[in-house]
């Protein structure tokens, strides 16, 4: 199952980009971001009501609320740097290097996680960092 929602995952992150170089144009790209944001926000507590969750609100533990909240201002980051990159560059050049985050979410994993890192990962790392470069340049 995990699979089929990283697909997803994937699809959607292309349809964002896509619908987003065509909705920033004549956008500032601070609030195109902001746009998107309230919409993500409303999205997700629809989701957390729907499906019942809002009392495990009560649950989190600070150590989970500290990186929680770390998670989103990395997440306004790294928006925040997309749309205006998007803005200022062609998807087919951003998009690329935007996805150079799975190179280094594998760096970070071994590092911090403590994560296996195998020669599989270092040959995808690899793969992936040149086919970055081939289509960039």
């Amino acid at each position: 199952m995990w699979f089929w929602l990283a697909l997803g995952s994937a699809v959607f992150a292309a349809l964002t980009s896509i619908l987003a170089k065509i909705g920033i144009e004549g956008v500032g790209s601070n609030l195109a971001t902001a746009i998107r944001t309230m919409v993500v926000v409303v999205m997700a507590w629809v989701m957390v009501l729907v499906t019942h969750q809002q009392s495990g609100i009560r649950s989190i533990g600070t150590k989970s609320w500290i990186f929680l909240i770390l998670s989103g201002l990395a997440t306004g980051a790294s928006w925040l740097c997309y749309y205006r990159a998007l803005q200022m560059g062609e998807a087919s050049k951003v998009v690329p290097i935007d996805k150079l985050s799975v190179v280094i979410t594998l760096v970070m994993a071994f590092v911090f996680l403590h994560e296996e890192f195998t020669a599989k990962s270092v040959i995808g790392c690899i793969l992936i960092g040149a086919g970055t470069l081939l289509m960039v340049l």
